[in-house]
């Protein structure tokens, strides 16, 4: 299958590294003119740099902004005024017992899980509906589903996600633009490195404290290993393409079986 994405403009949000900076380096390898989010003009451009090394024919461009906030938001929209295809995966996740979550953590992981994506959605789909073509994604989680007991705020957030997704693919129906989820399962980047560490002996080499993180808190998994961002990156390309027309609403699994169901 031969995904061919030229001359389509897509935006990653939080796509300075991990899962987004793949699907950043999987949009432009397939030929997508990719616009690359990040909080600060520093950190754009160093993942910048590297994305060119890595996609040397591909097409960047910087649209650093916290969109977070409405000042940072405003800024990328003024940098990226349409795109064709956007992926919303900025999102922040960390370990907390339940009871000691308070109010302004609960809003936090809203407005920034959930908030920023449907921000972004309601700037960019008009134009798509307009236009008579465009694919929007939301990056979620199998914590969605299988919320963790150690971070109810990070699945409450995901589960949202899911939610957001099925509702703007009926504002977008019968108008060419599809919107999708991606639930991504347990994914191997840096700060699911620290993540892991503080949940197993952080004296362990890599390998070991992976394998043991699986054993202990994911046995679940049918693959049993964490899942390589351009796995990830893989379901996003496919889902941006043309061969993709007819999926839309969907929570689309990239769990390694992680999720014990047989649908979402």
């Amino acid at each position: 299958m031969l995904i061919d994405l030229t001359g389509r403009t897509a935006l990653v949000t939080g796509s300075t590294q991990g899962i987004g900076a793949a699907i950043a380096k999987g949009l432009a390898g397939a030929g997508a003119e990719v616009a690359v989010n990040g909080r600060t003009p520093e950190s754009v451009a160093a993942a910048l740099e590297r994305l060119r090394k890595d996609v040397p024919e591909g097409e960047f461009r910087a649209a650093p902004g916290d969109i977070a906030e409405d000042e940072g938001a405003a800024r990328v929209l003024s940098a990226v005024p349409s795109v064709d295809i956007l992926i919303n995966n900025l999102g922040i996740f960390g370990t907390r017992p339940a009871l000691e979550i308070d109010d302004a953590e609960w809003r936090r992981y809203f407005e920034v899980n959930v908030l920023t994506a449907v921000r972004m959605t309601r700037a960019y789909l008009p134009g798509m509906r307009t236009r008579g073509w465009g694919r929007i994604q939301n990056i979620a989680s199998d914590s969605a589903i299988a919320t963790p007991g150690e971070m109810i705020q990070y699945g409450m957030s995901k589960t949202a996600l899911l939610a957001v997704s099925r509702g703007f693919a009926k504002e977008a129906a019968g108008s060419g633009v599809t919107v999708n989820s991606v639930i991504a399962g347990p994914t191997h980047t840096g700060g699911v490195e620290d993540f892991v560490y503080e949940l197993v002996d952080p004296a362990l080499p890599w390998d070991r404290a992976q394998r043991e993180f699986m054993r202990l808190h994911r046995p679940q998994s049918l693959i049993q290993r964490l899942i390589e961002p351009e796995e990830i990156a893989n379901m996003v390309v496919y889902l941006s393409s043309p061969f993709a027309s007819a999926t839309t609403g969907g929570a689309l699994r990239v769990d390694g079986g992680y999720v014990d169901a047989i649908t979402p």
